[in-house]
């Protein structure tokens, strides 16, 4: 049962999902239009998974993400514009155009990346959870990961460290059924790839219902709270579904007929739009909540196409911890 958000709340959860979405298609659109540069990775139906997770973290908590990780940076506070601008490789992006769609990083906001390779970041998001250990500063580190990285090593290696070290980190695994073309199912031994390995290493686990954004808000609100308190960490399962193909080259064919539909039918925006309808929320304020979106997507978009290229005088900044690489050559 999920903790009862009140309705001020949830509707800007709502305008926070319903401002992913649509950076999500605008994406998708300026790809078409050859604006963006490398391939894109569409988190289109997984918003209430950072959405819900990133209001029940703290400020100054930390987030590591996939390549499919538009929706976390942007719930952890990257602007939609910033966002759309390092896709489009523009100066103004949130890594000045070094990073792309696959590697976005706020470190001021929390944010610290978004990982190509599968798995990689999850021993890093137990080292950032053991740092805050041996400071006592009560952060909380967070992984988020597909359901394919649950058959790599370094997940396992990851749990089984943060498990001896009682480590305060939570392992969210976004389980939308496929890894890139591949049926999880099809692959691995147990029914729930992330929740069903969590015993051997005698850590919590729970599966949720990844499209509901309260559900999300409240099972990393007690998985948090037990981090903080020593508890050590939980694995949290989130049932969702990629709505766009693993990526922009990828028409989904190999999905089954209607098996789309049936998730359109829980799409987390419908979700939370009846959840807002009993709280007594008007109709009238849901559609407000959408034209701002709506004018903050649009906004965005126009700043990304009129932003300035990246200039090469920036190309060594940011890359080393010291602030250059003079030094080194």
């Amino acid at each position: 049962m999920a903790v009862d958000i009140g309705a001020r709340d949830l509707l800007g959860l709502y305008e926070q999902m319903s401002v992913i979405r649509g950076t999500e298609r605008a994406a998708h659109d300026l790809f078409l239009a050859g604006l963006v540069k490398g391939t894109t990775h569409l988190a289109a139906g997984h918003e209430a998974v950072a959405v819900g997770a990133s209001f029940a973290l703290r400020p100054d908590d930390y987030v590591f993400a996939t390549y499919r990780g538009h929706h976390h940076a942007m719930a952890r506070g990257a602007t939609p514009a910033e966002c759309l601008a390092e896709l489009m490789s523009k100066r103004t992006g949130v890594c000045k155009a070094k990073g792309g769609s696959m590697h976005l990083t706020k470190a001021s906001a929390g944010m610290l990346g978004s990982y190509a390779i599968v798995g990689a970041h999850l021993p890093m998001a137990a080292g950032a959870a053991w740092s805050a250990k041996l400071r006592g500063s009560g952060q909380v580190a967070v992984a988020f990961f597909g359901d394919g990285a649950t058959n790599i090593g370094a997940l396992h290696e990851a749990l089984n460290l943060a498990a001896v070290w009682a480590l305060p980190v939570l392992f969210i695994c976004e389980n939308n059924l496929y890894m890139e073309y591949t049926p999880i199912g099809s692959v691995t031994a147990v029914a729930h790839p992330a929740a069903d390995r969590a015993p051997a290493y005698l850590l919590p686990a729970e599966v949720i219902d990844g499209n509901d954004v309260a559900v999300v808000a409240d099972a990393v609100r007690r998985a948090a709270a037990r981090a903080r308190d020593g508890g050590g960490p939980t694995v949290l399962e989130a049932l969702t579904y990629r709505q766009f193909g693993h990526s922009r080259t990828d028409p989904a064919t190999y999905r089954p007929a209607g098996e789309l539909e049936s998730w359109l039918a829980r799409d987390p925006l419908e979700l939370a739009r009846q959840r807002l309808a009993d709280h007594g929320v008007p109709q009238a304020d849901i559609a407000a909540a959408d034209a701002r979106a709506a004018q903050v997507v649009a906004e965005a978009v126009a700043a990304a196409k009129a932003a300035d290229p990246p200039d090469p005088a920036d190309a060594l900044t940011d890359v080393w911890a010291d602030g250059g690489s003079a030094w080194r050559t």
